[in-house]
Order: C-alpha cells, then structure tokens, then sequence
C-alpha cells in the first residue's frame, strides 16, 4: 500500500476541480445468464424511465469498493463483499448531471452475493429486476449500457463520454 510523502500530506484537496468518483455494480447470475437492474423512477436526477445498473456517489473518505457495496444493498438489498468484487469497466465522462467538472465511473462484476432482490428506493427507481443477458432493454442509460455491453462481450475496458477530439 502507498502512504503519502510529507508533501503530499500538506496539499490541500483540489475539491473545486475534484472529478466525481462513482461505482456501479454488475451483479451476474452466471447460472440463469441474468443481471439485475433498476429502472430510474420519475423523480431520478436523470435518465427518468431509463434502465441502469446499481449506480451511486462515493462519499468521502470512502474507498470505491465500499461504495459499490453501499450503494448495492442500498438500492437492490443485494449484499456482496468487496472482496467479491471483479473490476468489469472505467467510464470517464467530461460532464455530467451533478459533475460540472467530469465524473469516473468504476464499474464491478459480482458472482456471488446474498440476499432477495428489492426495491431499496422508490422515491428514486419505479422497479428493479432480473433481467437475461439476451434481453437488456434498449431504453438504458448510454454510459452504463456500454460498460455492461463490454462486460457481456469481454469488449473494451474503458470508454469515454462526452470528451472533444
């Protein structure tokens, strides 16, 4: 593990051009050949009546593993162990909805898990499902379908989002 010089530690945080850090979850069940998604309710910040997969906002001081769990059991009641974690995609956007100044999403496959899939915010999604590999709706949320569609297909590992050039 990397510990920060004595240089380091006196930066302060560039918190006014800090890029927004977010994880997502591809929960795979490689049995049934289905993943687990949500749909984005009328009251979502984006993409209202779009399909996505668990997706949320890492909190500060929290490491990007924790956030993908966090945000999983929060939305879908799935819980996974960071350990069962398997880096899937990067998405780097140049903007987006709460990211003025860009974001990086962080994009985890999971196999094993526990727990019964829910609906953990209905203020936030209209439902979640399981949802078979075959049959990913078209109505998806454009940065995350790439990842997912990379995944399933063992395609590119990092994509772009809105960048110049």
């Amino acid at each position: 593990m990397a510990h920060p010089t004595t240089d380091q530690t006196a930066l302060e945080p560039a918190t006014e051009s800090m890029t927004l850090l977010v994880a997502a979850v591809i929960v795979h069940d490689l049995e049934a050949q289905r993943v687990a998604l949500l749909r984005r309710g009328p009251k979502a910040k984006f993409a209202q009546g779009m399909w996505d997969l668990p997706v949320g906002k890492n909190e500060p001081g929290e490491p990007i593993t924790g956030t993908a769990v966090r945000e999983l059991e929060e939305e879908t009641g799935l819980v996974v162990s960071p350990a069962d974690l398997h880096l899937a995609h990067v998405i780097h956007g140049a903007r987006g909805v709460e990211a003025p100044n860009g974001f990086l999403t962080v994009v985890f496959a999971a196999h094993h898990w526990s727990g019964e899939l829910v609906n953990g915010e209905p203020a936030k999604h209209s439902e979640v499902a399981w949802v078979d590999i075959d049959a990913v709706p078209e109505e998806f949320v454009s940065t995350t379908r790439v990842a997912l569609t990379s995944y399933l297909t063992h395609g590119q590992n990092v994509s772009l989002d809105s960048w110049q050039g």
